[in-house]
């Protein structure tokens, strides 16, 4: 995705947009395969024990780098609506300061809907994956302060 990020919330409203072009959670679902396959792919040798999410009942894997002040994202998964989940987390959250990702409301996640129409399982893993994520940016800001 070769967008210009500017903030978070820009971001989160684009997506908002995205899946208001939708009627039914068929098409959504859809559409989050689609951005699942584009996400980009994650080198084999970060697909590590450590680097998995826990509390997701498929296989998440995650990994970050701070450079440059800012986090960025890796992640990949073996099952393809998770696989769109992180990658939208990806989108919203990779390429900001770990002040931004840990302070952030992800509000998108509400807003398109996610919360009522996945399975518990799912839900619980697509928060596991968020807490993850501000988890890093936390220590990262640690780090660096």
């Amino acid at each position: 995705m070769a967008e210009v990020k500017t903030n978070i919330n820009e971001v989160q409203d684009q997506i908002i947009d995205e899946f208001g072009l939708f009627d039914d959670w068929t098409d959504k679902y859809e559409y989050i395969i689609e951005m699942g396959k584009k996400l980009s792919l994650m080198d084999e040798k970060y697909k590590t024990e450590e680097n998995k999410i826990k509390g997701c009942q498929s296989n998440v894997w995650l990994h970050s780098e701070l450079k440059d002040g800012k986090v960025t994202f890796e992640a990949d998964s073996d099952a393809v609506i998770v696989k769109g989940l992180i990658s939208m987390l990806v989108r919203v959250l990779s390429g900001h300061s770990p002040n931004e990702i840990f302070s952030t409301d992800l509000y998108f996640i509400d807003k398109i809907g996610m919360t009522q129409h996945l399975a518990q399982t799912r839900s619980n893993g697509l928060l596991s994956m968020v807490k993850q994520m501000k988890f890093y940016a936390l220590a990262y800001q640690a780090k660096t302060n």
